[in-house]
């Protein structure tokens, strides 16, 4: 049984060694930074109100450039769609830590890729899973699927341990609580942009694979669904 869970994980390649890594990341910096996001906006001088206003925000916009960016995926790249996300990410990370203007952070939470919850959200899970499910062997993908949900799990809790304890470690030498939680959002960015270095590492391997009639012309798509005729 061990046995065949470690040769999954050997059958993936390296993309698909790409794409967990990817996932670990992302997952860590979610986990990372929700544990004092809304901290911070308190620290910054937001009121209750303009905070349950910015997370709502967050979430809205989350699902909106994720819909785009994920319909869009398959006939721009993927690659770059995953690209973009973690600039996003980083978008939305830099500005959090830069300003107090609550229109900034608008933008940011409208525009950017941020968690506020520590559960995924953004475009990544679709694109990823889309790629992962078409570069490893059919008899294998329900095991590293499993894999593939139980790392991002636990990379998430893991994360935010790590935030609370970076936070508590800061201020037990002296950083002001506005500092210490600045320093967990700037992270965030970095994770970002490490993500999107880890996603030029991918190959066209990953792209998607045009469906061909019998004729021998690929078959046109839904523009937005992406559904083939099947």
């Amino acid at each position: 049984m061990i046995t065949s869970q470690l040769q999954s994980l050997r059958e993936l390649g390296t993309d698909g060694l790409s794409l967990f890594t990817t996932q670990i990341v992302r997952l860590f910096a979610y986990g990372f930074l929700s544990v004092v996001l809304v901290l911070y906006l308190a620290q910054a001088g937001l009121t209750e109100t303009r905070i349950g206003l910015l997370l709502t925000l967050t979430l809205i916009g989350d699902t909106l450039i994720s819909l785009w960016i994920t319909t869009s995926a398959d006939r721009i790249g993927r690659r770059r769609m995953l690209i973009l996300g973690a600039v996003l990410m980083v978008f939305a990370g830099v500005l959090f830590a830069l300003t107090r203007d609550f229109l900034l952070l608008l933008i940011a939470a409208t525009i950017g890729v941020i968690s506020p919850s520590g559960y995924e959200v953004g475009p990544f899970l679709s694109i990823e899973q889309a790629a992962l499910s078409q570069i490893v062997p059919d008899k294998r993908r329900t095991q590293i699927f499993a894999w593939y949900n139980l790392v991002g799990s636990f990379t998430t809790a893991l994360g935010s341990l790590a935030g609370g304890v970076l936070v508590q470690g800061l201020q037990g030498i002296g950083m002001e609580p506005l500092g210490s939680y600045r320093a967990i959002v700037i992270g965030y960015a970095a994770m970002g942009l490490l993500l999107a270095i880890l996603f030029l590492r991918l190959s066209q391997a990953v792209e998607v694979t045009p469906v061909i009639d019998r004729s021998g012309v690929p078959e046109a798509s839904n523009p937005f669904f992406g559904l083939h005729r099947s």
